[in-house]
């Protein structure tokens, strides 16, 4: 790809983990979500991964990892955790954690460290889409490095849409 694209600390956190990994840069929509870069980038959904940043009830910020056509259920991570509740942040909170703004948050590079959750079945897809640290750039790569650079947990609570 000869497009530059943003060197944002995803990447950074990506190439020092020497993860082999393409950016994609698309379009941006306000609030388009994952339909709008699935749709930009020509992928299934289902390949795009959203990038949750939640709390429990003591503010305690954690990562969810979900294919972008589904939605977490918050009661069945709360449950596996072992926590009264679960919750997404606000965005002026999720950014706070992240150090990313809403809508371009990665799971690579955090400002904060925080607990990854993955649902399970990400990482049977021979290929996935992330953030790359910025509205707009999704990075795609092999669902295993998600486990391999961010010792993610996988966990079974996806709700889907069909």
């Amino acid at each position: 790809m000869s497009e530059k694209y943003p060197v944002t600390a995803a990447v950074r956190v990506l190439r020092a983990a020497k993860v082999d990994f393409t950016p994609h840069l698309y379009d941006y929509e306000e609030k388009g979500g994952t339909a709008v870069s699935a749709r930009e980038l020509g992928v299934p959904e289902h390949c795009v991964i959203k990038t949750l940043v939640m709390e429990d009830e003591r503010k305690q910020p954690l990562l969810v990892l979900m294919h972008g056509d589904c939605e977490v259920s918050t009661k069945n991570l709360a449950r596996l955790l072992g926590v009264k509740t679960i919750a997404p942040c606000a965005p002026d909170v999720a950014n706070r954690h992240s150090g990313y703004l809403v809508g371009g948050t990665s799971p690579f590079g955090t400002r904060r460290s925080m607990p990854v959750y993955v649902e399970a079945s990400v990482l049977e897809l021979p290929q996935i889409y992330v953030n790359g640290g910025k509205r707009g750039f999704l990075v795609s790569l092999l669902p295993q490095e998600l486990l391999r650079v961010l010792d993610a947990s996988p966990v079974n609570v996806a709700i889907s849409h069909d």
